[in-house]
């Protein structure tokens, strides 16, 4: 008897003669494994599907037939089937005695078969020498009836079968990637058609593409299961392929996924890959979650791994802490992981937090007396990565140290974490520690680039809650200015990109109901004092500023002739050319309308002709150029609508604007031009800037003798000319 390790190494030593491309050793190996005395049905099929996708299949031919007598001992299933239907697949003597043989299997197998006989004459197992193939032949011919599904190999996708002929000995079909109906000979339909069940990925896609999206919406760790189980293992990337546009729609993907991906998490069939390159698989039996757990923690990982892995374990599948058996387990775990050398303070911490939570016995743990003796709560609290660690232990810190005041008030500006923020401001805004919490918050109002995601943190609070530290009015207007000035601190610094875009939400968020609220009852001069700073802000679009302006003219209406902009430069969708750029522009659009979409339909047919479209780079390729083939001419059909073509009465040398060449000096005495001109002309290698530029927006409005900031740097204006003139 053939032990399991020594069968599967027979799969090893044939992939590893085909890949060496030994045949002899190949043939050897081959006679070696039919003189055993059983064989594995998995290991066998594996063997023969490799060996016909490569170039022994044809040769092997002859020799495959030698397994029929281990065939016949293995217990019927679909994977016997498979087997025999390999068998035949590569059978190449012919003979008679083998023919007889998958007669009487197709007779036993398809007894209550339609037009059985004639089928079986089509397969060629009546008067013909060739019965290559013949159970696969079969099995599609038996299959094909009107309204059933296949998939053409050659790139034709999955198909509808419309009619078929067994007298004409044709069939026509509908097809998903080619138009029109197509008719198939048989022989045609032998070469290349798979057939595929009702309930198939591919066929539910093709024919109940509504059905399939609303169980994909419904049930979304179901339509994964079923991806992997008809088309084999995927990554993220290749499910996304399948699934995105075709059965969930693009803008609902991301959605989409972020919830099926947590509940595959969870999926007790579904093995889920360590990172993206990897696939997903389907199992072939479940997996209870406390298996997989045991057998990752079996494999004795390191400190941290271990940490993550049973927090997250706990936090996912809290139900299972509830078998005391595997809760003791853990706990066992936990306490041989505790002996481990060079523990860190924070890394024993954590396990001691398990302990006390696996333990059967209600005790205090030796968490407290950890925290006792730390000589920094700060670092420590700091080195825990799980956030809901770092809180245990500063509600731990809280109840066991008398100084926890003077790490709370350290903490509160150390912390990345807003819930941790929360609940640090939530301990210090009580009566005998709210004047030590004051003084913090006046030191983040005095120096508010200094932290600028803890100021967002707190002004958000302040705007949003009314009994705590300058939340009344005057504490308001002191944030909104600080809020102006954080903003013009960050928004070139490349790592802030975020929070940039976080304090443009707050500041328009439901039609800019902060502004709104801070401008009513405001002071004149601190409305004036709102708008200046306001201007500083280039990332704010001039949209944002008009409307600024129009929520402080409506509390003070001595303000409605600041910052509105020369009737001439018209309003922010406006796209500025000159008669050159337009013309190139719409000279970019004929080509691409004509010559490059024409050129792009040859290479998707070209492409498509290449044979199985899941595995064509050439024709996905093509498809992709189609997109942006497409994109980009409703990007510029779209322009050409907002186009105006800037003409001399559009441009003042009064101030810095639209078609102004600007003369402008550092404080080294270098003199730069440039010339601001719409997005179209811009090029900088020539000094010309689109005038959507942060550069353009840093000097627009101004006039000689200003001065202006950029990146870092102080720039005055020495000359402004018109475009036109020079």
């Amino acid at each position: 008897m053939l032990t399991e390790g020594l069968q599967m190494s027979y799969l090893k030593d044939f992939l590893t003669q085909i890949s060496s491309r030994d045949y002899a050793a190949f043939v050897r190996l081959w006679e070696e494994y039919c003189m055993s005395d059983e064989v594995d049905a998995q290991e066998l099929k594996q063997i023969l599907l490799s060996t016909k996708n490569s170039e022994y299949g044809e040769p092997f031919g002859k020799y495959v037939e030698n397994i029929l007598p281990l065939w016949e001992m293995l217990p019927e299933s679909a994977d016997k089937h498979a087997i025999f239907k390999l068998i035949i697949d590569l059978e190449t003597t012919n003979h008679e005695e083998l023919r007889k043989r998958v007669l009487a299997y197709l007779e036993k197998r398809f007894p209550n078969s339609k037009n059985l006989h004639d089928k079986i004459r089509l397969t060629g197992l009546r008067g013909q020498d060739n019965f290559q193939s013949a159970v696969a032949n079969f099995e599609l011919l038996d299959h094909m009836m009107k309204g059933k599904f296949v998939f053409h190999t050659g790139g034709w996708g999955v198909g509808e079968i419309i009619e078929v002929s067994l007298i004409r000995e044709e069939v026509s079909i509908e097809f998903e990637n080619v138009p029109g109906k197509k008719d198939l000979s048989f022989e045609n339909a032998f070469k290349n058609l798979i057939p595929i069940s009702d309930d198939h990925f591919l066929a539910l896609r093709f024919g109940k593409p509504d059905e399939l999206e609303q169980r994909a919406k419904e049930h979304p760790v179901e339509v994964i299961r079923m991806v992997l189980r008809d088309l084999g293992p995927k990554t993220a990337a290749e499910i996304k392929e399948e699934l995105c546009e075709l059965v969930i729609p693009e803008q609902d993907w991301a959605k989409w996924w972020q919830n099926a991906r947590t509940k595959i998490k969870k999926d007790t069939m579904i093995e889920a890959p360590e990172n993206l390159q990897e696939p997903f698989v389907l199992r072939s039996a479940e997996v209870s979650h406390e298996d997989r757990l045991r057998k990752m923690l079996e494999a004795k990982p390191d400190i941290n791994t271990f940490i993550h892995s049973i927090y997250s374990f706990s936090r996912d599948f809290p139900e299972t802490l509830k078998n005391s058996e595997f809760k003791s387990f853990l706990y066992s775990k936990t306490q041989e992981s505790l002996t481990s050398p060079n523990l860190t303070e924070a890394q024993q911490l954590q396990l001691d937090f398990f302990m006390e939570d696996f333990s059967n016995e209600k005790t205090s743990g030796t968490s407290a007396n950890l925290i006792k003796e730390a000589k920094s709560i700060e670092a420590l609290v700091q080195s825990i990565e799980i956030l809901a660690f770092k809180k245990r232990a500063l509600i731990v810190a809280h109840k066991v140290r008398p100084d926890w005041k003077e790490f709370f008030l350290n903490l509160l500006f150390m912390i990345d974490q807003n819930p941790l923020r929360d609940y640090i401001f939530s301990e210090l805004d009580q009566p005998e520690t709210r004047k030590d919490l004051i003084r913090k918050l006046e030191d983040l109002l005095a120096h508010p680039t200094r932290h600028p995601e803890v100021f967002v943190w707190y002004f958000q609070k302040v705007i949003g809650q009314a009994d705590i530290p300058f939340a009344d009015k005057e504490g308001k207007n002191r944030f909104f200015e600080g809020f102006f000035v954080v903003l013009h601190h960050i928004e070139q610094m490349p790592t802030k990109r975020d929070l940039v875009k976080k304090m443009h939400s707050i500041l328009t968020g439901n039609r800019y109901e902060v502004v709104r609220d801070i401008l009513q009852g405001s002071a004149l001069e601190m409305a004036r004092e709102f708008l200046l700073l306001s201007t500083k802000c280039h990332s704010l679009s001039d949209h944002d500023i008009k409307i600024l302006h129009s929520l402080a003219e409506v509390v003070h209406p001595s303000l409605g002739k600041m910052g509105k902009s020369p009737e001439n430069q018209g309003d922010e969708n406006t796209i500025w050319t000159t008669e050159a750029g337009f013309n190139k522009v719409k000279a970019r659009i004929q080509e691409i309308a004509t010559s490059e979409t024409v050129q792009n339909a040859r290479e998707i047919e070209v492409a498509r002709s290449h044979g199985d479209l899941r595995e064509n780079a050439e024709f996905k390729a093509a498809l992709a150029k189609r997109g942006l083939l497409q994109s980009e001419l409703k990007t510029l059909s779209d322009q050409v609508s907002k186009c105006r073509i800037i003409m001399k009465a559009d441009i003042s040398t009064e101030d810095v604007g639209i078609g102004c060449v600007v003369t402008c000096k550092n404080k080294t005495g270098k003199i730069l031009r440039y010339t601001l001109l719409g997005p179209w002309d811009a090029d900088p290698s020539l000094g010309i800037i689109a005038f959507e530029s942060k550069l353009a927006q840093a000097m627009k409005g101004l006039a000689v003798g200003d001065k202006f900031q950029f990146q870092g740097e102080e720039f005055t204006i020495t000359d402004i000319q018109s475009y036109l003139e020079k």
